[in-house]
């Protein structure tokens, strides 16, 4: 699955006034396009909003997720299935002063803080809808496999997070012992909220 390939790989983004932030992902979501994922974009068929889901491979998906954070996944199958993979956390690697900034974070904000979580991680890379369907093999962002002879991650799988549908698919990947992936795992839930 294309989903346990992306752990590891390096995700960057030469911004518009020539810095470049990245970083090592950590934790995706798959969303397949065959039409067994109630959950996927693309489940209902083809629409304005999700017409890069059924392009080409290599390319990106951005999305708003209620209405603030814009999300990205790679597109990952052959024209017309609809199957993307929905980038979750990464480990920043370049830049984190501007990637900091790019989150509204202090100066001296802790490295965990920049990209856990998909809304955190498009802020972090300086991501918004103008790059849906750009290419992730050419242009200003850029998405590199390991290094040939680079150790894979140990890679471990889990439901979801977020989803009312199909949510016991374990179709959330992410390496173990991370500590930059999401604070979400399975089998635990949000700390409930004290009401004032």
């Amino acid at each position: 699955m294309v989903a346990q390939d992306l752990i590891g790989a390096f995700l960057g983004h030469r911004l518009g006034d020539g810095r470049h932030v990245g970083g090592r992902v950590v934790e995706v979501e798959a969303y397949l396009g065959d039409g067994s994922d109630p959950s996927a974009h693309s489940h209902p068929g083809q629409t304005t909003r999700n017409a890069p889901m059924f392009g080409p491979a290599g390319h990106l998906y951005a999305y708003r997720s209620y209405g603030i954070h814009t999300c990205v996944n790679v597109v990952c199958e052959p024209e017309g299935r609809g199957a993307a993979v929905l980038l979750r956390a990464l480990e920043p690697l370049e830049d984190l002063d501007r990637m900091r900034a790019l989150r509204g974070l202090a100066a001296d904000a802790p490295a965990r803080q920049i990209a856990r979580g998909p809304g955190r991680l498009g802020q972090a890379m300086g991501f918004t809808l103008e790059q849906n369907g750009s290419s992730l093999l050419r242009g200003p962002i850029s998405l590199h496999a390991r290094a040939p002879g680079e150790a894979a991650p140990r890679v471990a799988t889990g439901p979801r997070v977020g989803i009312t549908k199909a949510v016991d698919l374990p179709y959330r990947f992410w390496q173990e012992d991370s500590p930059w992936v999401s604070p979400f795992r399975p089998g635990k839930t949000r700390a409930a909220r004290a009401r004032p």
